[in-house]
């Protein structure tokens, strides 16, 4: 398949279009309108430095609420209370924790200084949410990503306390399924995120929940 160039329109190539690896194209910019433009259509900004590549993978992990998996060490966790949750507190703390903390599995980070920027813009929008896991006063776990209509697009996640993110995850789910999110979308493959109950789907599937959905 070709790699398509962007250019200043808000123009991307259909999702299926995409190579074998799920990448389709390169440029543009992270610009609000072009953000909500690709992720409505299953496309998302995934690099480490310029250009900016854009992806639509085959399949697609996602994560329906009711498919939640809790196991019962985290019942027990929970039933402690250690931490306490809250949705859209600190939007900023939060994206520059995943950017920031160390992941003894993962070289370096994807959420360049311009990706940081533009999400903390479509938060500001009304667009970008956030969940915090606090011990006492201070952050310890959290996620971001991207809401349009009954989707929700993670993004990503950190942990300074052992349980903080599962337990962000669970809260979060648990509140997005009350607000009648039908969808997760969690991108590509991870045993962890399959332990927790997502699955693999298809992309032309994932299409038409976005269509219908988002």
């Amino acid at each position: 398949m070709p790699l398509f160039a962007l250019t200043d329109e808000l123009i991307f190539p259909q999702a299926h279009l995409a190579g074998a690896d799920g990448l389709l194209a390169i440029g543009g910019d992270l610009k609000l309108e072009r953000l909500l433009e690709a992720y409505s259509h299953g496309i998302f900004p995934w690099y480490s430095e310029p250009p900016v590549l854009w992806w639509s993978p085959d399949p697609r992990l996602v994560l329906f609420p009711p498919e939640l998996i809790i196991s019962n060490s985290m019942k027990k966790c929970m039933r402690k209370n250690t931490f306490h949750f809250t949705m859209n507190r600190a939007f900023e703390k939060v994206i520059h924790a995943c950017k920031t903390v160390y992941r003894p599995s993962q070289q370096g980070t994807w959420i360049t200084d311009e990706l940081e920027a533009a999400f903390v813009n479509l938060h500001y929008n009304g667009y970008a949410q956030s969940g915090e896991a606090w011990l006492e006063n201070e952050l310890v776990g959290g996620l971001y990503g991207l809401r349009l209509g009954n989707i929700f697009f993670a993004e990503s996640m950190f942990s300074l306390e052992t349980n903080a993110s599962k337990f962000v995850l669970i809260h979060f789910v648990k509140q997005l399924q009350n607000e009648g999110v039908i969808l997760i979308d969690c991108q590509v493959y991870s045993s962890h995120l399959l332990s927790l109950g997502a699955r693999e789907i298809s992309r032309s599937d994932f299409i038409k929940f976005l269509e219908l959905h988002c």
